[in-house]
This record gives structure tokens, C-alpha cells and sequence, in this order.
């Protein structure tokens, strides 16, 4: 998964940049995300419910996105990214403490030892556990760091992806047609509901690539799906000539459209769903 790799690469100050989804930083957009990406698992813990059955399209009805619903969502990708920011604070006070342990060794290994030698043998121990692999520090899961921070960076991406996978995992015990409930209230089965997932991480990694300067990385078959969703499996109008990445973009709000493309879009009908944040 590309998201995963991207999330790899990013440093604190990537991590602090604006977003086109205000108020969002990329780090509260990534724990939009992730939140998203993983929300299958308690919707199959869940009973099937009843109920008129809504399609991906239908849940990003205009009615589903009210001022209520994004202020609630804006607040919980805030509150998640808080709380991912505080681990990480207590995981690099600790590294911090480690760190100036494995100084202390360093320095007293390198002083005369005269006749101590428990304390010596304490020393070595010391250094043994804080002072190898690189700087001694360790992100929140446990692992080293080495001098640039590298090992945290990729902490991110696993986390990430094993929110994924633990979601896939979860869907792959059931069938295709097991019927969920959305946070919306609606009932979905589970393959419509995935159509939704790849929007939400495709669209959002649009503003993730913008928000960091970077190419999209959007792959192929992601965007067919969510052009498939976003037309209705229409054709657009020739005159308009835009590639997927276009259409996404501005069909969502990314880009803005003209009022020549808005007529265009209009005479075919084109569907214009609701995207919060």
C-alpha cells in the first residue's frame, strides 16, 4: 500500500503542514485515515442490522455530511491524532532517559577502573542495553532508533498497515454479502462499504500529496474504482478531456470546475456526492 510506504518517509515538521481539509494538519487528516481504515473491524463485531440497504454512493449523500456530523468528525481525528502524539512524547521523554544513561556508561566505561568491579560489570550492562544500535533511543513499539530517527518513521507506516490488515482480516471471515451498519445509521454490505474505504484513503491521499509537495501516488486501480463511484459508470463528455486524476480531483472539490465544465457535467447528469474534511 503506497499510504503505508509515504508514511514511512514523514518527519514532525510533515507531520505539523496545513491541509486543504480544514482545519486538519497531516497528522490529523493520517488519523482520519487510519481511523477509517480500520472502522470494518467493529461493524462486523456488530449483528447484522435491518433495513434498506444504501450503496457507496448513497453514503456520501449531501444529508449524511451535516454541519453536526463533520464538527463530530473533525473533533475525533483531532482527538485521535492528541492521543498518538502523547504516546509518542512519553516514548521519546523515555528514549531521552536512555539515551543519557547510555552517555553515563560511555563516559565511565572510558574512566580508569580501579578495583570496582561490580560496578564495572554494572557499566557494561548498561552500556550493553542503552548504548548500542545507533543513539540508543526507541520509538513507543519498543524498536531503535538510529541517529536520523528512522526506525519511528516507520512506525507509522506499520501502524497503519496493520490497522488495514487487521480490517481485511476481519472481512475475509465473513461474506461478500454480510450487511453492516454505517455511522450513519445505514446498512451496508460489506463490498459497498469497501468501495467507500478506497475513497476515503484514495481521495485523502490526494490532499496528503498536495499538503506535502509530493507526486500523487494514487494507484490505477484505486482510481477506477473511485471514478466508477463518482460517475455512476457514465461517460463524461469528450470536450472535457480529463484524465482520472482530474475527474477525482475536481468532482470532489479538489480543483475547481468552470462553469462551462459544470454545464458539461450537468447535461449527463453526473452525480455530485457529498466529501466532508
Amino acid at each position: 500500500m503506497r499510504l503505508g510506504e509515504v508514511l514511512a518517509t514523514l518527519d514532525p515538521k510533515d507531520l505539523a503542514r496545513p491541509t486543504g481539509c480544514v482545519p486538519w494538519t497531516v497528522a490529523e487528516l493520517l488519523a482520519h485515515v487510519r481511523t477509517g481504515a480500520g472502522r470494518l473491524i467493529d461493524m462486523l463485531a456488530a449483528p447484522p442490522p435491518n433495513g434498506t440497504l444504501v450503496d457507496a454512493a448513497g453514503y456520501f449523500g449531501a444529508a449524511k455530511f451535516t454541519p453536526e456530523v463533520d464538527a463530530a468528525r473533525i473533533e475525533s481525528a483531532r482527538a485521535e491524532s492528541a492521543r498518538i502524539e502523547a504516546a509518542r512524547g512519553v516514548a521519546h521523554a523515555e528514549a531521552g532517559r536512555i539515551e543519557a544513561a547510555g552517555a553515563e556508561a560511555a563516559r565511565a566505561e572510558a574512566a580508569p577502573v580501579v578495583a570496582v568491579p561490580v560496578e564495572a560489570a554494572r557499566v557494561g550492562v548498561a552500556r550493553g542495553g542503552a548504548a548500542q544500535a545507533g543513539d540508543g533511543r526507541v520509538d513507543c513499539d519498543g524498536k531503535r532508533l538510529d541517529s536520523e530517527g528512522t526506525g519511528w518513521r516507520a512506525g507509522l507506516g506499520e501502524d497503519f498497515e496493520r490497522a488495514w490488515r487487521a480490517a481485511l482480516a476481519a472481512v475475509e471471515a465473513y461474506p461478500t454479502d454480510r450487511v453492516v451498519r454505517t455511522r450513519h445509521g445505514d446498512a451496508m454490505t460489506v463490498t459497498e462499504f469497501l468501495r467507500t474505504r478506497v475513497v476515503e484513503v484514495g481521495v485523502h491521499g490526494l490532499d496528503l500529496a498536495v499538503a506535502l509537495d509530493r507526486p500523487p501516488w494514487l494507484t490505477t486501480a484505486a482510481s477506477r474504482v473511485i471514478a466508477d463511484l463518482l460517475t455512476a459508470g457514465r461517460s463524461l463528455p469528450a470536450e472535457l478531456g480529463w484524465d482520472r486524476l482530474t475527474l477525482i480531483a475536481k468532482v470532489t472539490g479538489r480543483m475547481p470546475c468552470s462553469p462551462a465544465e459544470q454545464a458539461a457535467l450537468a447535461r449527463v447528469g453526473l452525480p455530485l456526492l457529498a466529501f466532508g474534511p
